[in-house]
């Protein structure tokens, strides 16, 4: 499945309503990602961010004081997650024995100054592993 920001040219900031539209059933997976990661690490604080709307749509950030720590991206029945990682947190996820699938996209992460990108599409339960991992890893580093 191609992945594609369903919120590409909305002026205004999605309402939980319209992301449980466009999600569909996979809502129960965006929403488990979002109390895990207040409960489990801590990362509570929620912003929605539309940067050139027009083009890439909106995502929500969730931080934890301050720090962006993963952005959740709504696509039609599935969503991206996607992280920025330090050269640190990029090689320990590397060695965290992740699905092979994540493996490669570690590998091919593209190197920005902030950070190395990592996209990843959830579109079923099992994708939460090791974004769970993975965000951990983050919270630490």
């Amino acid at each position: 499945m191609e992945y594609c920001n369903a919120f590409i040219g909305k002026a205004e900031t999605p309402t939980h309503a319209e992301v449980a539209e466009v999600l569909g059933p996979k809502l129960k997976l965006w929403d488990e990602i979002i109390q895990w990661m207040s409960e489990k690490e801590g990362v509570s604080e929620q912003e929605w961010k539309g940067v050139v709307v027009k083009k890439y749509g909106w995502s929500l950030r969730l931080k934890k004081k301050g720090r962006n720590i993963i952005y959740l991206s709504p696509g039609k029945n599935c969503f991206m997650a996607s992280f920025v990682l330090s050269d640190r947190a990029l090689d320990e996820a590397k060695h965290a024995h992740l699905p092979k699938a994540v493996q490669d996209a570690l590998a091919a992460a593209p190197h920005y100054p902030e950070g190395n990108g990592l996209r990843l599409m959830v579109e079923e339960e099992r994708n939460l592993a090791a974004i769970r991992k993975i965000a951990a890893i983050k919270v630490a580093n």
